[in-house]
């Protein structure tokens, strides 16, 4: 497997329709159709033909971290609405803080944003200091990623029947959180990393 740099006006390539995503609608996602496209071979990437998998590998120790970060941010946003929100709306007499169902939830949230955090700097961290970090890379992404979407979930549950609401923040973060489960390598990619790593020396 090689990777090559190819230019968006090659003779032969196309672009397709812009997708309409659940979430992240800023992004400009669309398949690229390649027709007897000529790659000349000094826009191979890297030294070897054979080193693009590894190459693109080795990407992904730097760029998971930023995707963990990105999801940790995401999830501080919606337990940050949901906790106003909780103080702003009053069933039976109080507001929703004051019910320990929803003081479980948010303590819940905070906690699971808390630790992505941490995965998230330990994996930056290991970077940063030349470590290989391929394992607390995978443990940041899946963990942060598994996180922003429950958190964000649990945020529109706080909301009740105005979280579903495109009106209410929460509702677009709880579609923009999806996609972090599965680009960079899903969720279950992740966990098969993280074993792999745990046992490789078994």
């Amino acid at each position: 497997m090689s990777g090559f740099i190819v230019e968006a006006n090659a003779e032969g390539l196309s672009l397709g329709k812009k997708e309409t995503n659940m979430g992240q609608r800023c992004s400009d996602t669309r398949s690229i159709t390649f027709n007897n496209v000529r790659v000349p071979a000094n826009q191979l990437v890297g030294e070897s033909e054979s080193g693009g998998w590894m190459n693109a590998m080795n990407a992904f120790d730097l760029s998971r971290p930023n995707i963990a970060a990105h999801a940790t941010g995401l999830s501080r946003a919606a337990y940050e609405h949901a906790l106003q929100y909780s103080n702003e709306r009053q069933t039976f007499g109080k507001p929703l803080h004051k019910h320990q169902a929803i003081q479980f939830m948010l303590a819940d949230m905070k906690t699971s944003i808390e630790a992505s955090r941490m995965l998230t700097w330990k994996s930056a961290a290991d970077a940063d200091a030349g470590i290989k970090n391929t394992e607390s890379a995978a443990h940041a992404k899946r963990f942060a990623a598994d996180t922003a979407m429950q958190v964000s979930t649990d945020a529109v549950q706080v909301y009740g029947g105005y979280g579903y609401s495109e009106e209410y923040p929460v509702a677009r973060l709880m579609r923009a959180a999806k996609v972090m489960q599965i680009y960079e390598g899903s969720s279950q990619v992740q966990r098969m990393i993280i074993g792999r790593e745990i046992t490789k020396n078994l």
